[in-house]
């Protein structure tokens, strides 16, 4: 079946000009000629009227018109074939499925519900590929001929045949104290395939928690300690779901050094991340995955690092030509200071240089100011201080000394 596609016509109203034109973009649409109002503009109209639903993205009104006022893009509705796995009827299905290097790193950015952590288990082996066919799956004949020609053959291949070991660190480390039983050191004792569990533990910061019960473990030492015990195994394929939750960004950074450092010439690393400069970092390629989250998910060819982070932003896939966001992400970022100036506020907040001391920790604040029309970024290691600033500030701890000034 074909694949059904909607679209998106952009009329760019700056450059649509009816009055001054032949209206050749109505003129010219096949679905006009048919009788049916694809296309509604007169002489009188302000900009054209495209009417999506009628639309069949042939693209000639694109090419006639006069003004290059009108983009069509097709936008995913549903999908019909490159169907890689479907749970059940009504279910949620992938399409495609990211293509693994041996000695490069694999990151796949989306959105949450895309299919990321499904993508990760087929390609562990973990879940078997059923085309689509739930009813009645496909052996693993029928999935190495499906794939025949790709990369993924030679991969999936390997999988059957050299009985490749794949490790998965899971998404949600929170559920791992309901698994796993004993103190930190013990577990890693038991993982140390690789005689490694020393230098791990300096990397990530676990020599503090070496003798801990692994359920008492905060959000970040349980992250750090799922990545340490994957790293401590020997295995042909590691993958890391959302490996840097929970941690501040100096942890980030020494636990995307280690995830680099499993890489070896006929090694895998598929890592899944939401951070984008820690996925810039640590990819040597990208997948993106867009879709509707719960209903299906799309997954794109490999692109350079930069090329991939930029899509997932535009929300556009130049190499389709499909749009699978309405609008793209950007990050509004002052130029210059004379346009910050142009901002106008009408409040200044000023306090003054103050300290605190909380045990052993002393926390000192210089003096500063910042108004009502900015927002301001605390950056900083875990443990410095930035919330007892911050209650300094709301008088939840009160200074020394004690006084706020503020300027109106």
């Amino acid at each position: 079946m074909a694949d059904r596609l909607t679209r998106i016509a952009i009329v760019n109203e700056d450059r649509c000009k009816p009055k001054k034109c032949r209206q050749e973009c109505k003129k010219s649409c096949p679905v006009v000629k048919t009788g049916k109002l694809c296309i509604e503009v007169s002489s009188a109209s302000k900009v054209a009227f495209i009417s999506e639903e009628l639309c069949i993205g042939c693209g000639i009104c694109v090419k006639k018109c006069p003004f290059d006022a009108i983009e069509i893009i097709n936008l995913p509705k549903d999908l019909e074939k490159d169907t890689t796995h479907r749970y059940g009827p009504n279910t949620f299905k992938l399409h495609r499925l990211p293509v693994p290097r041996p000695g490069q790193v694999l990151g796949l950015v989306g959105t949450n519900g895309i299919g990321k952590s499904t993508a990760l288990k087929v390609l562990a082996g973990k879940l078997k590929p059923n085309l689509g066919r739930f009813k009645n799956p496909p052996d693993w004949q029928e999935i190495l001929t499906y794939f025949r020609g790709s990369e993924l053959q030679n991969y999936f291949t390997r999988i059957l045949e050299d009985n490749l070991k794949a490790i998965i660190k899971p998404q949600y480390v929170d559920h791992i104290p309901k698994a796993v039983q004993g103190n930190v050191g013990q577990v890693l004792d038991q993982k140390d395939e690789r005689g490694i569990k020393a230098e791990l533990c300096v990397d990530l910061e676990l020599n503090q928690v070496i003798d801990r019960n692994v359920g008492d473990l905060s959000g970040g030492e349980l992250q750090r300690f799922a990545i340490a015990v994957v790293a401590v195994q020997s295995a042909e394929i590691y993958m890391f779901d959302e490996p840097s939750s929970y941690l501040d960004v100096k942890q980030r950074l020494k636990a995307a050094q280690v995830i680099r450092s499993l890489l070896r010439a006929n090694s895998y690393v598929i890592v899944v991340e939401h951070d984008l400069s820690v996925l810039d970092y640590l990819s040597d390629f990208i997948c993106c995955l867009y879709g509707k989250p719960g209903a299906y998910g799309v997954v794109t060819l490999p692109f350079s690092v930069r090329e991939g982070i930029n899509i997932f932003l535009a929300g556009f896939v130049p190499t389709e030509n499909l749009r699978f966001r309405d609008e793209s992400l950007t990050f509004k970022i002052v130029e210059s200071q004379e346009s910050a100036e142009e901002i106008e506020t009408y409040q200044r907040y000023k306090y003054p240089t103050m300290s605190k001391t909380l045990g052993n920790f002393k926390l000192t604040v210089m003096e500063g100011e910042f108004t009502d029309s900015q927002i301001v970024v605390m950056l900083g290691e875990n443990g410095t201080g930035k919330t007892t600033f911050i209650r300094l500030l709301v008088h939840l701890s009160p200074p020394r000394p004690p006084h706020l000034s503020f300027t109106l």
